[in-house]
């Protein structure tokens, strides 16, 4: 504890060149060790730039009695002090770096949902995803913004996630776990479907439901009467000067 707070019980922070140069040293310990690292990096001043991402933010910025530690985190997370994250089913896991040489382990838990929630959760986004291709690039339409705000929806409440850290501070929520909150956000503009991981909801899943259903769609529309904007085969071997 006394690496983190002075006599006069001042908050003595590390500035930002040598948090850098802390975090650039241990990236490099890390490869050099064979470790396969996957930093969060912020290009100019928002953390995260899509809906979904700016959302994610958003929602975490809701959870009570965090907002000093939101603060630091996200000077942190912007400093490019989160040299690792990653996402897996319902967890989080990712090292921050601060004022020791080591940085600190940090894991973020989220309660799965319940099967019937995940189904449908499934049903709603397949329906309202009208471009399949822009649901295999990634992207999601606004249209999904209640999907994911709802108090059923993908974002977690405060009492479905946990948060751990290595170091000794003793706040449920330090500025490293903070800083993964924001560091989330920025990784889930590369990856929305990461959404959906987090939650335990089957990726291949959604995507199979929502190319059924436009291939459903399609098949309904190939029974529709034929209209005077199609042409018959006569025309089209007139055009292409096939007679």
């Amino acid at each position: 504890m006394g690496r983190y707070w002075k006599t006069s019980m001042q908050y003595s922070q590390i500035s930002v060149g040598e948090l850098q140069r802390k975090a650039q040293q241990s990236v490099n310990d890390a490869k050099s060790k064979g470790k396969e690292m996957h930093p969060i990096v912020i290009e100019g001043r928002q953390i995260a730039k899509s809906w979904w991402g700016i959302a994610w933010c958003q929602n975490i910025e809701q959870y009570a009695d965090y907002s000093s530690r939101l603060a630091r985190g996200k000077r942190y997370v912007k400093t490019g002090a989160v040299i690792d994250l990653q996402i897996v089913k319902g967890k989080v896991k990712a090292r921050v770096q601060g004022t020791r040489r080591t940085p600190y382990k940090v894991e973020i838990n989220i309660s799965p949902l319940k099967e019937d929630v995940c189904e449908e959760i499934i049903d709603q986004c397949s329906s309202q995803i009208q471009n399949l291709q822009q649901l295999l690039n990634g992207e999601f339409p606004e249209d999904l913004k209640d999907l994911f705000l709802s108090k059923h929806g993908l974002f977690p409440s405060q009492r479905e996630i946990s948060f751990n850290c290595s170091c000794p501070d003793w706040a449920i929520m330090c500025k490293h776990v903070a800083a993964v909150l924001y560091g989330i956000g920025a990784k889930l503009d590369e990856n929305p479907f990461l959404f959906f991981e987090l939650r335990g909801i089957d990726v291949n899943k959604l995507v199979d439901v929502t190319i059924k259903d436009h291939v459903d769609s399609l098949l309904k529309h190939a029974d529709m009467p034929v209209t005077d904007r199609v042409m018959d085969d006569s025309c089209i071997e007139t055009l292409f000067g096939l007679k």
